[in-house]
């Protein structure tokens, strides 16, 4: 069914997935526009649009994946031809927004995912539709409205549908800052929910930037308390061993998470919580981006199954359901 303006639009679409675009065409029952996408020998990106779009609306679908600056570079050139090329309006279809994980002041670093939302206005982005931002204030970095859709509907109907006696499960939190995602899930299915934490290695945007620690020593001979009498010195944070907060023995675990990208810390939640006493582990997460050795390490670990939509992958993954 044709649910497009009738003003008239036109589908238009990168290389980063242009599987994704031509099931959209197809639902939608409209033909993708013709434009030429690519790089020249020196990698710049090319981009000639054959399609009229003079007072149109157009649809740039694209994503992220591995080759995360070239799929940005191709949807800012592409808004960025359309804009001069008179379209009404310019809507990305953007299923997982890059450098959304960098949406954080990291010591002296940069909020990327800013930077980013600047950038795709300025070429000419006028809506912005993705999913399951990590966080919500991202939408604030954009000049342009921006949709957040959901893909908690879809994950949970495959719970009820595709998980035999899914009621002995309970809901796990692989770290302390998942645990609100996970927390919605254990309530919309009135399931139980468990909390990993611990010392378990955490992306790098993600560790303590030591701001709330002590300041380091300058010299190996300095001492505090010759300058400051009285003044304690604070010791360094330690984190408590591994350990999950909640009963796991002889039930189904499903680990909830936004995105699976290096797969290590599920890796280490899912040893963890077989340990524990889980006889089925399920992983279950709106992006996959299975970077660098994700597929090997899914399947080497006591994992049942991995659940995940929307980006391709490069290589097969048996246990993978995509």
């Amino acid at each position: 069914m044709n649910t497009l303006p009738k003003t008239g639009a036109v589908i238009f679409t990168g290389n980063s997935h242009r599987e994704l675009a031509q099931l959209i065409s197809s639902r939608l029952g409209v033909a993708l526009g013709d434009a030429d996408v690519f790089q020249k020998s020196n990698r710049e990106t090319m981009v000639n649009i054959a399609d009229s779009v003079r007072g149109k609306d157009v649809f740039i679908i694209q994503t992220a994946t591995k080759d995360v600056n070239n799929d940005i570079m191709e949807l800012l050139v592409m808004a960025y031809a359309c804009k001069t090329s008179s379209a009404r309006k310019i809507i990305g279809v953007i299923p997982y927004l890059p450098y959304c994980k960098q949406s954080k002041m990291r010591k002296r670093g940069a909020i990327v995912s800013k930077l980013l939302a600047k950038m795709m206005c300025r070429a000419g982005i006028t809506h912005l539709i993705t999913m399951d931002l990590p966080q919500k204030e991202i939408q604030g970095f954009f000049d342009v409205p921006v949709d957040n859709l959901r893909a908690s509907s879809f994950l949970l109907n495959y719970v009820r549908t595709s998980i035999p006696d899914y009621t002995n499960a309970v809901i796990v939190a692989k770290n302390p800052g998942t645990a609100k995602r996970a927390q919605s899930f254990a309530e919309r299915l009135r399931l139980g929910l468990a909390v990993i934490h611990g010392v378990q290695k955490e992306a790098e945007s993600d560790e303590v930037d030591g701001r709330h620690s002590p300041p380091p020593i300058i010299s190996r001979t300095y001492d505090p308390s010759s300058e400051f009498e009285g003044v304690p010195v604070m010791a360094a944070k330690e984190k408590p061993p591994m350990n999950i907060v909640g009963d796991v023995g002889g039930r189904i675990a499903i680990i909830v998470d936004d995105i699976i990208d290096d797969a290590e810390t599920f890796v280490a939640a899912a040893e963890l919580l077989k340990e524990r006493g889980a006889y089925k582990i399920y992983v279950m997460a709106t992006h996959g981006l299975l970077s660098a050795d994700a597929p090997r390490l899914l399947e080497q670990a006591p994992i049942d199954e991995v659940n995940t939509k929307y980006i391709r992958y490069q290589e097969p993954i048996i246990i993978c359901s995509v």
